[in-house]
């Protein structure tokens, strides 16, 4: 009796992905002296078009694997997966930047609200536009969403508002970091041992209208995600490798293209943070791809553990990060934001809680958060 063929984990597709995007980054280390700033103008877009090509490229290499892995371990752990991958390593970005040459104060700051801006106002909004457009009202988990905007509260409170009212020139003292680190990693330990654990079923679709495939059903039928792991690991390992290999070529070009963009944007007289969102946007790519995915297909949960839980990983391991280092290094680390952003942010929280607080979320709350996020560029530009 003939065993049917296992179907193949790793296609063609996929290690041309990779030769693709580590082959650039080699290339890109070979012409840096060509490129380093102040480089013509005609050099500088003959090399940014490429990279953003072999950027999008890779994202959708992690897409498919993320997917792959959020059908087969369910949520929330299918979409932990591919969040905690690009969180790390965009943390272990901003820490080499650190601890690199030159002064960096500001970097975790911008980093991160730029982050928290597009996350939470563009890709949301983007999601539950097209989603709601698609599928009219969306149901989502009001207890998990709930978890990850009490989270986001605390969180950026701590990040950016207290250090203005309590620090000095913006910065924590080192009294007071040591114990905001405590707090912060503390808070978010607490949240991943809840969410992974007897809170899980708090983060899974709730709409009755969406129905698993068999292959998910039978996996989810077993018991727990042990069970999970150790009946599926070979592809678990195969997809998580690959997932890991695709996506650090994304972040280490996308680190090299911010010096061509501050160089260019530095010349017509852009705003210096722009750069900043630009990269982020970029180095989320792949999150942002698959959650306008998950929205069309009326996943609202899905879209909430993708885009909560990525803020929630960014903010609760940048700052601690970014305060060791600059207590290790001397280094001042500037976090409190300027009273406009932090009105926006305060904005975008409160519209956050609106939205979520809804039994369904539909178009018109996409449209808010659209809104609210040009008001943000309007703000980059004044």
């Amino acid at each position: 009796m003939s065993h049917p063929t296992p179907p193949r984990l790793v296609g063609a597709g996929d290690i041309g992905r990779i030769v693709l995007g580590w082959g650039a980054f080699g290339v890109l280390l070979l012409i840096h002296p060509m490129i380093a700033a102040p480089a013509p103008v005609p050099t500088l877009m003959i090399a940014l078009a490429p990279i953003i090509a072999v950027i999008i490229a890779c994202a959708f290499g992690v897409v498919k694997q993320a997917e792959a892995l959020a059908h087969r371990l369910g949520d929330p752990y299918g979409s932990l997966v591919l969040t905690l991958s690009i969180v790390m390593i965009e943390v272990i970005l901003i820490s080499a930047v650190m601890l690199g040459p030159g002064e960096h104060a500001t970097i975790a700051r911008d980093s991160v609200m730029a982050v928290a801006m597009i996350i939470l106002n563009l890709v949301i909004g983007l999601c539950l536009l097209l989603g709601g457009l698609r599928r009219g009202g969306m149901a989502h988990n009001r207890t998990g969403t709930s978890a990850y905007l009490a989270m986001l509260i605390v969180l950026s409170a701590l990040a950016f508002a207290l250090p203005a009212l309590i620090g000095y020139a913006g910065s924590y003292t080192p009294g007071q970091a040591i114990p905001i680190i405590v707090l912060t990693l503390g808070l978010y330990a607490f949240f991943l041992y809840r969410q992974m654990g007897s809170q899980a079923s708090d983060f899974t679709e709730v709409d009755p209208r969406l129905h698993l495939p068999a292959a998910h059903e039978e996996t989810r039928s077993s018991s727990g995600i042990a069970a999970v792991l150790s009946e599926n690991r070979r592809e678990v390992v195969v997809r998580l490798a690959l997932l890991v290999i695709t996506v650090i070529p994304i972040v280490l070009l996308s680190h090299d293209m911010a010096a061509l963009l501050d160089d260019g944007l530095g010349r017509v007289g852009a705003p210096p943070a722009l750069a900043g969102v630009l990269i982020a946007m970029i180095v989320f790519l792949p999150e942002s791809i698959t959650s306008v995915r998950a929205a069309l297909g009326g996943e609202a949960q899905r879209v909430n553990n993708l885009c909560h839980g990525a803020l929630v990983s960014t903010v609760g391991l940048t700052i601690p990060a970014v305060l060791v280092i600059g207590m290790l290094t001397g280094q001042t680390v500037i976090l409190a934001e300027s009273p406009a952003n932090l009105l926006m942010l305060g904005v975008t929280l409160l519209l956050s809680v609106t939205t979520f607080g809804a039994k369904r979320v539909t178009a018109m709350h996409g449209a808010a958060h659209l809104v609210t996020f040009a008001a943000y560029v309007l703000i980059l530009f004044s």
